[in-house]
């Protein structure tokens, strides 16, 4: 029984070892992957939010008191302009009209005849400038009576869509009060603010002699199909936010875009020389971020790099590496410092194909 129970433990033992020295074996076995920086030129594209705005969006407002007499457009409506959209009821201001029309008409009759005397030196001279000074004051009055007529109908200063009604039909309406707005979508301005950081960085590039054409991103997350031109820049920055804003315009003709609306601008950045390394192969300690090199020995070592730029999966190195390093691209939780590993070249596109693919899943 003893015998048996020995020869079993052996065994066992045996067995053990066997497991140790195959995993043992297996960990010495993992190929890893790895991967060189690529270097190339290429464009990114900063992204600010935005705020849209028509080029013309007014308020109108009532001229005169009096009634809402009628309303001959809808809400989100275009118009052209010189249309009529509201009417005030302009019965006072007709019948003034009329009383100014006729002040004028009797101040002519008076200063025909008086003309005529003049003539036949029946009258002096300074009673015939007194009679013309009162057909030009009752001619003045009948320009002021007509202005406030015209006043009572609101015609559109420009073409564009219609707002949301502030008032109803009948409503009795003081002077100066909200009717309803009127925008110009034809072309969009979009408001983006720039860190004062990235904007010295502009400048630097020639910015300002050669500005690019932007990309508007919607809200549905699609690009609008007509790039913006960034046309103005503020004088000064936003002390509170050290900003400092930009305006593009963007053109409009089928009328999708709308004032008010937000979305994000993408403004094109071209960049030389870049060193892109995936932002996988990258981790971080004390906020530095770092990956792992081998070395010529196939020995893994730790280096600090700095991030100039981050676009999806990649960032663009402008310190710490050069494109003929290798470095690791899976496995950093599993290898040590100084640990010899075997491991296998593969191209970074080849990398990018299958980030892409997990990002698409």
């Amino acid at each position: 029984m003893k015998r048996i129970l020995f020869l079993l433990g052996m065994a066992g033992l045996t067995i053990a070892s066997a497991c140790q020295h195959e995993t043992h074996h297996v960990q010495e076995e993992t190929t890893y992957l790895v991967t060189k920086p690529v270097k190339k030129d290429t464009v990114i594209f900063n992204q600010y939010v935005g705020r849209l705005e028509a080029i013309q969006h007014i308020e109108l407002r009532a001229m005169e008191k009096g009634y809402l007499k009628k309303i001959h457009i809808d809400e989100g409506q275009p118009v052209k302009k010189g249309q009529l959209m509201f009417e005030v009821m302009p019965t006072i201001y007709q019948a003034e009209m009329d009383r100014a029309l006729a002040e004028s008409n009797l101040a002519q009759l008076e200063f025909q005849n008086t003309k005529s005397l003049a003539d036949s030196n029946i009258v002096s001279q300074n009673e015939f400038a007194l009679s013309r000074a009162e057909l030009d004051k009752a001619n003045a009055h009948l320009k002021l009576a007509k202005a406030h007529l015209d006043f009572t109908k609101i015609k559109a200063p420009f073409d564009g869509i219609m707002g949301r009604f502030h008032v109803r039909l009948g409503s009795l309406l003081d002077e100066g009060e909200l009717l309803t707005t009127l925008a110009d979508n034809s072309q969009i301005w979009a408001y983006f603010n720039v860190p004062e950081a990235e904007y010295l960085d502009l400048v630097s590039e020639n910015f300002l002699k050669n500005m690019p054409q932007v990309n508007l991103e919607m809200a549905n997350g699609k690009t609008f199909k007509n790039k913006g031109t960034i046309e103005t820049i503020e004088a000064d920055f936003n002390r509170e936010t050290g900003n400092i804003a930009f305006r593009a315009t963007f053109p409009n003709e089928n009328k999708i875009l709308r004032h008010g609306e937000t979305g994000n601008i993408l403004l094109p950045t071209e960049i030389k020389d870049a060193l892109f390394i995936p932002q996988k192969a990258t981790f971080e300690v004390l906020d530095r971020k770092y990956v792992f090199v081998i070395d010529k020995d196939d020995r893994v070592t730790q280096r600090e790099i700095t991030v100039e730029r981050e676009i999806p999966h990649l960032y663009a190195v402008n310190k710490g590496l050069n494109v003929n390093d290798k470095i690791l691209v899976e496995g950093l939780r599993k290898v040590k410092k100084d640990q010899k590993i075997k491991y296998e070249l593969i191209d970074q596109k080849r990398v990018q194909t299958e980030l892409n693919r997990l990002h698409a899943e």
